[in-house]
């Protein structure tokens, strides 16, 4: 016997041997026998391994990050290599994942857990207790609920999937060419194809107004110049027009069947995030010429809108490889604050559960079948926690959304997802969007000042009379004969010095030197802003650009009547540049053409003034400023001119008393401010700037800074012309919203694609910061020891709002990303600009990690498909249905037609959702703590058996009949209303800290519980006389009129469908004394002693807990009952 260790050591593996073969020596056959099997279990053992091994290589396989590369692709070739389909999903779920990930989010919770464990413990004959349907029957409606409702919401993600996946295009391929090489006249055929079967390589066609369906390379546009504009609101947040370029050799050829035979290849790096980034080249293969860089300009990102003409484009990435993919992250299944605290909550009970248990089976003793017994109490304490529970918060959270959806007063709102309204009532931070959530982005020019006169919308009307009757006196000027290069120009009126004598009649005096010298500096400064921007004018079935470049100056004149008589659409990569020029077209200066290398600007007198474009310096947030030279084609003057903020242009103007006083008094009104300056250049000076330019552009090192340095060689001692303030239009209600919301205690931060200087003027405008704080502009950094420095000097600001970069915010989140949130937090008011969108998600997962530590939640609210990552990684996402499409909306959790309807939504709904949650919680784990508790009691009183004390029905009835309508009743209780809510936003404070549901509340429930559940029983022990239904009589009636008593104690403010809810539990509670004759005694219940002993042991039950009540009231009220 002492051998048998050892060979159970030694064949581990083989436990399937039975006990006779290590008691009894081996026989002969045994022996012979031994070698086979040996062998084959250890053959077994190999396949085994193998097997093992093969499975997990799979399951790498499957799960492994696939590795992004860059690719070589040949136009109008499909790719050899392996791409993603470009499908968009945003589904959670497939059909075999569903059923198992919707168990899994629910059994996750502790509270469900344990209802499932209970409910499959009645399928054991020996410890049921009551029922079936008493345990499976709300967990299966709970269970039947959550999974219709996600089956629901998944479904409506896979129609909006499909939707967009079935979206047809034009894809261009070769027609008749089977094998072999095609020549220059191949055929080529334009095939319908849904985005869903596009592939790497394939030539699209994208028109007007339509979506881009994957990343795409532009090769040919329908404008002569290769030009195109494409709206990226989807993407990055801007609704402003970007310019695009084809390449343009490709742009150049004839037809788009050339494209074919071009021999094209294009080479793109590996797919990245960056969405204003891209490294590529194209190379063609025939022999006429070399490569081509490709960067960003050359790119049609997926999800973009082509604004002009059509595209032609080769596809480079597809799918999930795509910029807009890359930056949105998978939705996540959102659970509520308050759930969670209801599980913690519910694991204390369960402990409670256990010590009760082991308390009755220590005063028990452990013999006979002792773990059957322990089991059997652990099933009767189960009701400490209801299985009720659930099912009521369920119910109450669709209520809410119901109430929300049915509001008047924010029509339009819909509710999205029904699991978290209770998020909405304890927000700490509000994370917004700008570009139309926060703005109109309409942009409106609001002022004009010239230094000594300054003009408003009111005055506009006379700037339009100074700038007829400048060109007016020009034109009355200029000779009979067909003018020429010496014709006097509008360009010479620059000063009332060089202006001919003969434009003033009679002498010269002085009202006239003034009146002329006005005249001629608004015609200027108009002129300034008609020529400095990036506008080009599209007309209704018409090219904005030069359509022949030999034309006429009478074409022009007859090109810009027909213009006149049609509808113009001015594109712009900037709102601010197209209001600059709709205004000048309003005041009589309209531009009607533009190209890359001309424009053309019709007077109020009908004569069009023609411009070659030299130079153009873009904007960038470095510079702050733009810059354009123009030759003014008929006196052959060059003009430099520059418009930029206040910052860099009063260093580059010439000396003046009054540009910072007028800039800091448009600034203060809100509006965003650009000075507009000039500097005529003679032949000589531009020729010699661009033989400098040029070579500095063809540098190999340090080439940004070198051609920074001849562009500001030119920016010295300009002429100041003018000041424009232009306003960003505010959604309706901005303003007051706002301030509602941080009176409410919640800190808002500004998250944007837009320029740093943008996003500050919204700032201020809209009262995202009041009007005592300072902001403090986080400098560019680049280096730990920058951030460092930077954060340093922040931290030495007092009530000072943070406005930051996202490169900077990038760094500092790299090495100090604790120090910064802190900071951040901290701070009244945050403004984050240049934000990608997976920044957005990432500072909001970072402030809901800090928010939740202090007891409150984030929401996040934007319009645009660039804010659905950031919306899907707060507590609660808020979109709003507004004009850059509804992807928002469909991806948030709440949706809503205006910005000021987040008052109400937060202030009301949220408070009462949350305070009503918090509320029906305790009371669900009251009712089960009292007849716990009474079970307690009756089993110690009994020797500590086993038995329940209430069978069958009446266990059901409580939970259900006699106490779940005026429980559930607590969902119309509200303890102010909605008026008085927004009136006093600081009532709102108090509920971020989530004290409505807390352990200390938790705590006074559990003794409440305790006394009533002890009087309830003892009094029931001590007043019954005879029978052991007497005490079932007594003790049930009690706990039933104890429970309406209760719910009618905690409401604040009565609703008729409450008394209803009361009046009708307690007739079915009389009803079933009457017919249940098996539970109670009919004769025992129709006597004065079993009314009297129920109303003693109801009143000492609850009269204690009314008088404290009434005292707290009396001497120490809640806040909202003083406004009551």
């Amino acid at each position: 016997m002492e051998e048998v260790p050892l060979r159970v050591a030694l064949h581990e593996g083989d436990f399937d041997l039975d006990e006779r073969e290590y008691l009894l020596p081996p026989s002969d056959q045994d022996v012979r026998d031994s070698y086979k099997p040996h062998y084959t279990k250890k053959q077994r053992g190999c396949f085994g391994f193998v097997f093992c091994r093969f499975c997990q290589w799979i399951w790498r396989k499957c799960r492994r990050q696939r590795e992004l590369k860059a690719r070589n692709i040949i136009i109008g070739q499909v790719s050899p290599e392996k791409f993603p389909p470009n499908v968009i999903r945003n589904q959670k779920y497939n059909v075999i994942t569903f059923l198992p990930l919707v168990l899994f989010q629910q059994f996750k919770f502790f509270l469900n857990l344990y209802f499932l464990i209970m409910a499959t413990s009645q399928f054991i004959p020996d410890i049921r207790i009551g029922y079936l349907y008493t345990y499976w029957g709300p967990l299966s409606f709970v269970l039947a609920v959550t999974i219709f409702r996600e089956a629901v919401d998944d479904y409506r993600r896979y129609r909006r999937d499909r939707e967009v996946n079935c979206q047809l295009y034009r894809r261009l391929a070769r027609a008749g060419s089977v094998g072999g090489s095609s020549g220059s006249g191949t055929a080529v055929a334009s095939l319908a194809v849904p985005a869903a079967r596009l592939r790497v390589g394939d030539l699209v066609v994208v028109e007007k107004g339509q979506r881009v369906p994957a990343d795409l390379v532009l090769l040919r546009t329908t404008e002569r110049s290769g030009a195109c504009f494409v709206r990226t609101d989807q993407l990055d947040g801007e609704t402003d027009w970007k310019l695009r370029l084809a390449v343009p050799v490709t742009q150049k050829l004839a037809s788009d069947a050339d494209v074919f035979s071009l021999g094209g290849q294009v080479y793109a790096e590996r797919p990245q995030k960056d969405i204003h980034g891209f490294v590529g080249t194209f190379t063609r293969s025939d022999g006429g010429g070399g490569e081509e860089s490709l960067d960003v300009e050359n790119t049609l990102w997926a999800n973009c809108v082509v604004a002009s003409g059509s595209a032609l484009g080769v596809v480079v990435y597809t799918g999930s490889e795509t910029r807009s993919v890359m930056n949105n992250s998978q939705p996540r299944s959102k659970v509520g604050l308050l759930d969670m605290e209801i599980n913690q909550l519910t694991k204390v009970l369960f402990c409670a559960v256990i010590g009760l248990t082991l308390v009755m089976m220590c005063l028990k003793g452990f013999s006979g079948p002792w773990y059957r017994y322990m089991f059997r109490f652990i099933l009767l304490f189960s009701y400490i926690i209801p299985i009720s529970l659930r099912v009521n918060l369920d119910m109450g959270k669709a209520f809410y959304s119901w109430s929300i959806q049915r509001d008047p007063e924010i029509s339009g709102t819909v509710v999205r997802s029904t699991t978290i309204p209770e998020e909405l009532g304890r927000i700490s931070y509000l994370l917004t969007d700008k570009t139309g959530t926060l703005t109109q982005n309409q942009m409106i020019l609001k002022k004009l000042h010239l230094g000594t006169v300054s003009y408003g919308a009111e005055t506009f009307d006379e700037v339009a009379t100074h700038l007829r009757t400048a060109h007016s006196q020009t034109q009355s000027l200029q000779t009979p004969e067909s003018g020429g290069a010496t014709t006097p120009s509008p360009l010479r009126l620059t000063t009332g010095s060089t202006a001919p004598a003969s434009i003033s009649i009679g002498s010269a005096a002085t009202s006239a030197k003034l009146r002329r010298s006005e005249v001629t500096r608004v015609q200027e400064a108009v002129k300034a802003v008609a020529l400095c921007h990036n506008v080009t004018p599209v007309y209704e079935g018409h090219s904005g650009s030069m359509g022949d470049g030999e034309s006429t100056e009478e074409s022009h004149e007859t090109e810009a009547d027909q213009h006149s008589r049609q509808n113009v659409v001015y594109q712009a990569s900037s709102p601010d540049e197209v209001a600059l020029v709709k205004w000048t077209e309003e005041v009589g200066l309209a531009l009607v053409r533009r190209d890359l290398v001309s424009m053309h600007l019709r007077t109020p007198t009908g004569a069009v003034l023609s411009y070659t474009i030299l130079q153009i310096f873009p904007f960038t947030s470095e510079t702050k400023r733009m810059g354009v030279i123009v030759k003014e084609e008929q006196s052959g003057e060059i003009v430099f001119y520059l418009k930029g903020a206040d910052v860099v242009m009063s260093g580059i103007v010439q000396y003046n008393d009054w540009l910072e006083e007028e800039c800091d008094n448009m600034a203060r009104e809100g509006f965003r401010t650009l000075v507009v300056a000039k500097k005529s250049l003679t032949e000589e000076q531009y020729l010699d700037f661009e033989t400098r330019y040029n070579a500095a552009r063809m540098s190999v090192s340090d080439r940004g800074v070198r051609v920074a340095a001849v562009v500001e060689s030119l920016e010295r001692e300009m002429e100041l012309l003018c000041v424009t303030g232009v306003e960003d239009r505010l959604q309706e209600g901005v303003r007051p919203t706002l301030e509602l919301l941080r009176n409410a205690g919640i800190k808002i931060w500004m998250l944007t694609g837009d320029k740093l200087e943008t996003a500050t003027c919204i700032a201020k405008s809209s009262r995202l910061v009041s009007r005592t704080q300072g902001m403090h502009i986080f400098r560019p950094v680049t280096t730990r020891t920058d951030a460092h420095l930077e954060l340093n000097a922040f931290r030495k600001k007092q009530d000072c709002a943070l406005v930051i970069t996202g490169d900077s915010l990038e760094v500092c989140l790299r090495y100090y990303e604790q120090e910064l949130m802190e900071l951040a937090c901290a701070s009244p008011g945050v403004v984050c600009c240049r934000c990608s969108p997976t920044q957005k998600a990432q500072v909001a997962r970072l402030v809901r990690a800090r928010a939740h530590g202090g007891g409150g939640a984030v929401a996040a609210v934007g319009d645009g498909g660039n804010d659905v990552s950031m919306i899907q990684a707060a507590d609660a996402g808020i979109g709003i249905a507004g004009s850059e499409g509804r992807q928002a909306s469909l991806a948030a959790d709440f949706s809503v037609t205006q910005f000021r309807y987040l008052a109400r939504l937060l202030l009301v709904h949220g408070r009462r959702s949350y305070k009503r949650s918090a509320s029906l919680g305790q009371f669900v784990i009251h009712r089960g703590l009292v007849i716990s508790t009474m079970q307690a009691v009756f089993s110690s009183v009994f020797y500590f058996s086993s038995v329940a004390l209430y069978q069958g029905f009446l266990m059901v009835g409580y939970a259900t009949l006699y106490t779940m309508f005026p429980v559930f009743s607590l969902v119309l209780d509200k303890d102010v209303s909605g008026k008085i809510a927004l009136t006093y936003p600081e009532l709102y404070k108090e509920l971020s800290k989530g004290r409505s549901l807390s352990f200390k509340t938790f705590f006074m429930w559990v003794l409440i519980s305790v006394y009533q559940g002890g009087v309830i029983m003892y009094g029931a022990l001590v007043l019954f006389e005879d029978e052991f239904i007497h005490i079932v009589a007594i003790s049930f009636s009690s706990l039933v009129l104890t429970e309406l008593i209760m719910v009618a104690l905690n409401v604040r403010t009565w609703h008729h469908l409450m008394v209803l809810a009361e009046l009708l539990s307690l007739g079915l509670y009389v009803l079933s004394l009457v017919l249940l004759k098996d539970y109670f005694d009919a004769e025992f219940i129709q006597t004065t002693d079993f009314l009297w002993k129920v109303l003693v042991i109801t009143l000492v039950s609850c009269l204690p807990l009314y008088i404290l009540k009434f005292l707290r009231k009396k001497f120490s009220p809640p806040s909202y009952s003083k406004l009551s």
